[in-house]
């Protein structure tokens, strides 16, 4: 019974993405539709959808995971320096970057750079496109492998079955509708996240006496709950976080948002970029309480450990799962509870995978095929193109996450890092300094990306002050380049600067 309650409430779910996917496909007239909505997103559609787009199975699954594992130390300067990100990425880009996209006609994050730079010879353009694509299709692999998992452990079926028939779904509803529809879904999405976690503290606190009771055993563990320290489960002792410079490194999380193309789209596709504050308190506001409520989950879930609720975790990243599966034990409608619960970590992963779907595939079709390789196509065949090239990225994702025993997740933290050095500075001088001119954004975006990688595998071994996050260093040299080859180079013609005063 239990597990029928969940499958019901896991398969209404999916169907419902489906339906959405097909109402939206009717709304496809252009390309522009298909990939930016036509800019007809509302305040609230715009903040939860990019929200949702963001957390993917890291707020679920990630977050209480870490928290269980060594206390709020590490995630509470993770989370404070991406909502901090979050929060400054809607105050300083999301209206420039909507006004100006519309002034110069551009659909993607690529389309972007090339017409505010005046890039004539399409450089910039395909070493953006091809970022994208480069850090995308793994990200999208690793969402696929993420929602074959959960149904794997949790039904016992197959795991190539059941990452094949999730993606499927995730394929369906986005090749159908395009933004529009992974907009609306990811809406929903995030509505579906929040009565997760709201069911998941209210059952693990019924179930444990109280938060005094989490309270009192949590503190009890020596550097558990501590802003300097966390514990070690082995010893029972309480180590030093690192000081200063590993809380720097940890909170620079948060400059990864300035170049995220997924939630740039959503600032260029909202209806009334009056509104924006509107969205920026929204998205605010729920992705502190979001993630607030995600590492107070990893603590409670110890406290049902100890006192019997829960055996001991062999993953704490499974956490939010063994509760959802304890809860469905109670009733039937205890089991449909627990089904929106699991059905809220599939929203995690697919609201991130849909994005990246269509972020990659328009860089591909648009970017690469028709605007850098000249390849003329129809309206009708430009939308018939821009689905084929969003199936055959989803397939290769497909075929990266063929392996259960992959390490494909460990990409996602390169890859948040590897857009935030390469795109992040140049958007930032591209919206607020008109000096900057197009070698200045190509010696950047290049440099903070090869930064990324030679920090990662060079510098970062070396341990020590050495040990930071690659997206800190990456973002600083991808700014500097930029500033400094602008200035050593020509300045922009006076259209260029024209068009930059007039927004």
């Amino acid at each position: 019974m239990a597990t029928l309650g969940i499958v019901i409430a896991i398969v209404v779910y999916l169907a419902g993405l489906l339906v959405m996917g097909a109402t939206f496909a009717k709304e496809n007239h252009t390309v522009g539709d298909y990939y930016l909505g036509g800019r007809k997103l509302g305040p609230f559609v715009t903040a939860m959808s990019a929200e949702a787009s963001d957390m993917s199975s890291w707020l679920l699954m990630g977050l209480p995971g870490i928290a269980y594992a060594s206390g709020i130390c590490d995630v509470f300067w993770t989370a404070l320096g991406l909502g901090i990100g979050t929060y400054l990425n809607w105050l300083f880009v999301a209206k420039r970057l909507r006004k100006y996209s519309e002034k110069n006609n551009s659909v993607t994050i690529p389309d972007f750079f090339e017409h505010r730079f005046r890039d004539k010879s399409h450089t910039l353009l395909l070493i953006s496109s091809l970022i994208i694509v480069v850090f995308f299709i793994p990200y999208v692999g690793s969402g696929f492998a993420a929602c074959g998992k959960l149904f794997s452990s949790l039904f016992g079926l197959d795991y190539t079955v059941a990452m094949i028939a999730s993606a499927a779904v995730i394929i369906g509803y986005t090749a159908t509708g395009g933004f529009m529809a992974a907009s609306v879904t990811d809406f929903v999405q995030s509505i579906i996240m929040t009565i997760a976690l709201i069911a998941v503290v209210c059952f693990g606190l019924s179930s444990v006496g109280g938060i005094d009771v989490v309270a009192n055993f949590s503190t009890s563990l020596d550097g558990y709950i501590s802003l300097l320290a966390t514990h070690d489960f082995s010893t029972g002792n309480r180590v030093s976080y690192g000081g200063l410079i590993t809380i720097i490194s940890t909170m620079a999380w948060g400059l990864g948002y300035f170049g995220m193309p997924h939630i740039l789209l959503r600032f260029m596709a909202i209806e009334d970029p009056e509104k924006i504050k509107l969205s920026r308190r929204i998205s605010t506001v729920w992705v502190f309480i979001a993630m607030g409520v995600a590492i107070f989950i990893g603590v409670m879930t110890h406290t049902m450990v100890h006192v019997g609720v829960l055996d001991e975790l062999v993953d704490s990243e499974r956490a939010i799962v063994i509760i959802a599966q304890t809860l469905a034990e109670h009733s039937f409608a205890a089991a449909l509870l627990a089904g929106v619960i699991l059905a809220g970590i599939l929203a995690c992963t697919m609201s991130t995978c849909d994005s990246q779907m269509l972020a990659a595939s328009s860089s591909v079709s648009e970017n690469i095929l028709h605007e850098t390789l000249g390849v003329e196509l129809s309206e009708h065949m430009q939308m018939v193109m821009a689905r084929i090239v969003l199936i055959v990225i989803a397939g290769i994702g497909v075929f990266i996450a063929r392996d259960p025993n992959s390490s494909v997740f460990g990409i996602v933290s390169f890859a948040w890092a590897g857009f935030g050095a390469a795109f992040g500075p140049i958007m930032l001088l591209a919206l607020f300094w008109k000096r900057a001119n197009r070698y200045g954004a190509i010696v950047g975006m290049l440099g903070g990306g090869i930064m990324i990688f030679v920090w990662k595998f060079l510098v970062k071994p070396l341990g020590g002050v050495f040990g930071i996050y690659e997206l800190l260093p990456g973002f600083i040299v991808g700014l500097l380049l930029c500033v400094v080859v602008s200035l050593l180079t020509p300045a922009p013609e006076k259209e260029i600067v024209e068009e930059f005063e007039s927004i």
